[in-house]
């Protein structure tokens, strides 16, 4: 059974995810503030974790950031309201999973959470090769040429999205979608601006790529 840990401060919103949640067959543990949250985190290490935007204690932003830097690759989707002013680049750049925005259905919450359960059980105890690159997916650690290579959390979601759909031409919307967790953006300069940092760190000469192709008028291919 799955552990799913949901942390917010609205006592009737938690406790109603959290009864949603153990009808659909998981093990639910609730935290009604940002402190209590990001310790029982650590100490349950549950299979995801539902974290609002704006607690007391410690905000949303704040337990992803803490998280990732404690090397906690646990899955997050952040649950934030309706004009909350949240930069959904940021959210994912520290490493938030997802995010659903609040008033939300039964239907997409569940959906939201399986799509991210699914992503993180199908890319647990597997290492994919290209190139002279090899991507641990458990361990989230990549290496080229027997030393390993940094990359933030959102060009490492980028980066297992291209292994995953290798030879696919694949548009800047459906990356967007798929990797950042929108299905638009008014500035598609993201998708290219981590297209620029993969090169950089894993082409023989980013002028002339072998692996992380563009697809004129399309968007991108990826070549193993």
């Amino acid at each position: 059974m799955q552990t799913i840990l949901v942390i917010d401060d609205d006592d009737s919103l938690r406790d109603t995810i959290g009864l949603m949640l153990e009808q659909e067959g998981y093990r639910v543990h609730l935290a009604a503030d940002g402190r209590e949250g990001y310790e029982r985190s650590l100490t349950l290490r549950p299979d995801l974790i539902l974290v609002d935007l704006r607690l007391p204690g410690m905000s949303g932003v704040e337990i992803c950031r803490q998280l990732r830097a404690d090397k906690v690759q646990t899955p997050i989707i952040v649950l934030s309201a309706v004009g909350d002013e949240i930069d959904k680049v940021l959210l994912l750049e520290i490493g938030a999973d997802d995010y659903v925005t609040k008033p939300f259905g039964r239907r997409e919450l569940m959906a939201r959470i399986r799509a991210v359960l699914r992503r993180a059980t199908t890319d647990s105890h597997r290492v994919i090769h290209f190139g002279d690159t090899e991507v641990d997916i458990e361990r989230r650690v990549v290496v080229r040429k027997g030393e390993e290579v940094k990359l933030t959390p959102a060009e490492y979601n980028l980066l297992v999205f291209f292994l995953q759909n290798a030879d696919r031409p694949l548009t800047r919307d459906v990356i967007l979608n798929s990797v950042w967790g929108y299905n638009s953006f008014p500035n598609t300069r993201t998708v290219d601006a981590h297209i620029v940092k993969l090169r950089q760190k894993f082409e023989a000469d980013a002028a002339v790529p072998r692996h992380f192709l563009t697809v004129h008028g399309v968007g991108y291919r990826f070549l193993p």
